[in-house]
């Protein structure tokens, strides 16, 4: 009888045994980056599926072939705002908040917004002041008109548009061909004013800036 009964034990045994499910390691997960979402050396937001994207300066030679443009520079968001200007700004601001008109202009392949800008106010006698930043390798426009970033509030300053969008690089990184619609804007509202948020001074991306308590 015990040795029926150890045989029995040693039976359901190894039925449990063979029962038992069988440990698998979890399958590997490998992760992934969209192309979309992969930084540029002077990005700091992945580039938007409706920018081009841009050429850096130094890679660029400007040859022969000419196309043309057209180039506006506005203000007017400012008509509402000339209690946020100083006394001596205010008069600076054009009737209409028109700097420079629609302007059809000669661009030459491999041109910037910003090679254009230059060379436009220039030529209608129209004051620009910028500066260039290593950090997005491009300009930063300061003022145009004497219109300056801050003149209006911490979150003013200067924005650029091609074709109604807002590249989030700079505009010397940023390279024309026929047909481009460019407008240089001045925003009382980090470009949230008029429709463009790729940046301050047209210089790329804006650093965080704290304005909830701004109005």
């Amino acid at each position: 009888m015990k040795r029926l009964f150890l045989i029995i034990i040693a039976a359901l045994a190894l039925l449990s045994s063979c029962a038992a499910p069988t440990q698998t390691a979890p399958p590997s997960v490998t992760a992934t980056v969209s192309p979309a979402a992969e930084q540029g050396k002077y990005q700091t937001d992945p580039l938007p599926s409706d920018v081009p994207e841009p050429v850096e300066p130094q890679d660029v030679s400007v040859d022969d072939e000419s196309f043309t443009v057209t180039l506006t520079v506005r203000c007017d968001t400012l008509l509402d705002k000339l209690d946020l200007l100083d006394s001596d700004k205010r008069e600076l601001v054009p009737v209409g908040g028109i700097i420079l008109p629609v302007t059809t202009v000669t661009v030459y392949d491999g041109e910037s917004v910003f090679t254009v800008l230059q060379r436009e106010l220039k030529r209608a006698k129209i004051h620009l002041e910028f500066m260039n930043t290593p950090l997005y390798n491009s300009a930063y426009i300061e003022g145009i008109n004497n219109l300056y970033e801050l003149d209006a509030g911490e979150l003013s300053g200067w924005v650029y548009k091609v074709n109604d969008l807002s590249p989030n690089y700079g505009c010397s990184r940023y390279q024309l061909k026929a047909g481009d619609a460019v407008e240089w804007l001045y925003t009382c509202d980090l470009g949230r004013d008029v429709g463009a948020t790729g940046g301050i001074g047209g210089a790329g991306e804006q650093l965080p800036i704290d304005d909830g308590d701004a109005t």
